[in-house]
């Protein structure tokens, strides 16, 4: 498939842009929708997503080119140039939900509270952003014999951005469950946390393209520290409730 959709003004407008610009989109409605139940204005969602999007953008690239630096090292061109590829979601989250909570403490507002609201936004934007590798024909796995297997380059493989994907619309499908039996505030984003980084541990496993540290993949390593870190939060703050 070709990954570029059309030409305008003698650009190249690819599919992958196309399909992030529409989770950012979707995603943002649903924040405004959230949002209002929750009595926050809309013009706080869009000036958090003017503020976090960006962020998540450069994270997403700098994580990557750190991790992949003697690809990239002495090379300013490759590295701004974004078009080629090269943006890690673990950089991309973690870097926005850091801008997130700069934003949220400079207009005072409640940083679990905005988080809650736009996590389920997160994990669909990246239910449909997932779809841009499958055009690109990357972020594959190794080979298979399974029938739902896709075939790149004369090879079949297992289509691990469908199997991450399909899990990402089961997360977000779950937290707009879950909003209205959550414990406490800031709760939606710990568990969103958690079970993408649970998928994403044994899919990464799958994958031939990883990032590594030295023989570890790096995804790995990141899901394990977040599932961790974050499983530690909810147990801690379920432990006190219950008390």
């Amino acid at each position: 498939m070709n990954p570029v959709a059309f030409e305008l003004f003698g650009l190249s407008i690819r599919w992958y842009g196309i399909l992030i610009s529409i989770g950012i989109v979707l995603g943002t409605l649903l924040a405004i929708y959230r949002a209002r139940k929750e009595n926050v204005h809309e013009e706080k969602i869009l000036d958090l997503v003017l503020v976090a999007v960006p962020s998540a953008i450069l994270g997403a690239r700098l994580y990557y080119v750190i991790f992949n630096w003697s690809y990239y090292q002495g090379d300013i061109f490759k590295i701004i140039n974004i078009r080629e590829g090269g943006l890690a979601i673990h950089g991309g989250v973690l870097a926005g939900v850091l801008a997130g909570y700069f934003f949220c403490k400079h207009h005072r507002l409640e940083f679990w509270k905005m988080a809650d609201i736009v996590a389920p936004s997160i994990i669909l934007g990246q239910a449909i952003g997932r779809w841009g590798n499958y055009i690109n024909q990357e972020a594959y796995g190794r080979p298979t014999d399974l029938p739902w297997g896709i075939v790149v380059d004369g090879v079949k493989v297992h289509p691990t951005f469908l199997y991450e994907s399909l899990w990402n619309f089961l997360v977000f499908g779950f937290l707009l469950w879950y909003d209205q039996r959550k414990k406490f505030q800031g709760e939606l984003l710990i568990l969103y946390g958690i079970l993408y980084s649970i998928a994403r541990f044994f899919i990464e496993g799958l994958r031939i393209d990883s990032l590594m540290i030295g023989p570890f993949r790096t995804a790995q390593l990141v899901s394990f520290a977040i599932i961790v870190g974050l499983g530690s939060i909810l147990y801690v703050k379920r432990k006190k409730i219950r008390e």
